[in-house]
């Protein structure tokens, strides 16, 4: 018999994981945080063009779930990718869908 997918007393914490990764808005700031490391939420209003309401609030998920670490200085935060596992998520699951779209 096979191991669980997810031991019962993570599931909770699994489930909110995966609820967070699950809107576009966020894999798009996540992206950007990937390809040029710690950014302002000025930088990322900039390469995004979402609202900087909009940006903050994700951020803010992203950071109390412990995928970001964010610091002030001055009168900006600078968000950064905290989750190493995060990378290796992304690519297993990208990798699946390109060979689902090779089928």
């Amino acid at each position: 018999m096979a191991n669980e997918l997810i031991p019962s007393d993570h599931l909770e914490q699994a489930a909110n994981r995966f609820k967070i990764l699950s809107e576009t808005v966020r894999l798009e700031l996540l992206n950007q945080l990937q390809m040029k490391g710690e950014m302002t939420v000025s930088e990322l209003v900039e390469a995004t063009g979402h609202r900087q309401a909009n940006v903050s609030k994700h951020l803010g998920m992203m950071a109390r779930e412990g995928l970001l670490s964010r610091r002030k200085e001055g009168l900006y935060v600078y968000y950064e990718i905290n989750d190493p596992t995060l990378s290796a998520l992304c690519m297993l699951v990208c990798g699946r869908i390109r060979e689902e779209e090779m089928s």
